[in-house]
């Protein structure tokens, strides 16, 4: 209850929570790492408590479903789904590490029956080939692109530390950077 009320106070709209317990590893590790998913009852009761306490009528709780990640299936996914708005979920995230998009359409045909407006969130990042406008069709009413700003970032700071190594200055990797006047002026 404090963590909510907390949120709301300093302004945050919206919190993602996933139905995994334990260790917190990256989702796309799939199996290949121990992951465990929590109870659905458990969770359930963990979402319908976060919305008792919560003061701002517009802060959102979206329940993130690990099920196709765990390779639980797409019946105890729908399942989980169903619990969770029936607890109070303002949102549902359903997560997927499939190199193409059709277990997330399957999902997204099913959610449809269950969903009774709740909106569907998905993040693309291994089933990038779709297009935001065919998800938008399937149902989905949200994109995260989770990772690939920094997943950018990381090469052409390489990049930008090899020319500075190379040129033993930094003149050369000007051209790669954003001026000092357009980086302080970003948050202001």
């Amino acid at each position: 209850g404090f963590t909510v009320r907390t949120m709301e106070r300093i302004g945050v709209s919206a919190v993602i929570i996933e139905d995994k317990i334990g260790e917190k590893r990256n989702s796309l590790f799939g199996t290949d790492v121990i992951q465990e998913q929590d109870s659905i009852d458990h969770f359930a009761s963990k979402i319908t408590f976060g919305k008792s306490r919560q003061l701002i009528q517009d802060f959102m709780i979206i329940a993130r479903i690990e099920s196709l990640i765990l390779n639980q299936g797409l019946e105890d996914a729908l399942n989980r789904a169903s619990a969770y708005i029936k607890a109070g979920a303002d949102g549902i995230l359903i997560h997927s590490k499939e190199k193409t998009p059709d277990e997330i359409l399957a999902f997204c045909v099913k959610y449809k029956k269950i969903t009774k407006g709740i909106p569907l969130v998905v993040v693309p990042t291994t089933y990038n080939s779709i297009t935001e406008s065919e998800l938008s069709r399937a149902g989905v009413k949200m994109v995260i692109y989770g990772n690939h700003l920094l997943r950018s970032a990381y090469p052409a700071m390489v990049e930008t530390a090899k020319t500075i190594l190379r040129n033993e200055r930094s003149l050369e990797a000007d051209k790669m950077c954003m001026s000092i006047p357009e980086i302080l002026n970003l948050i202001p």
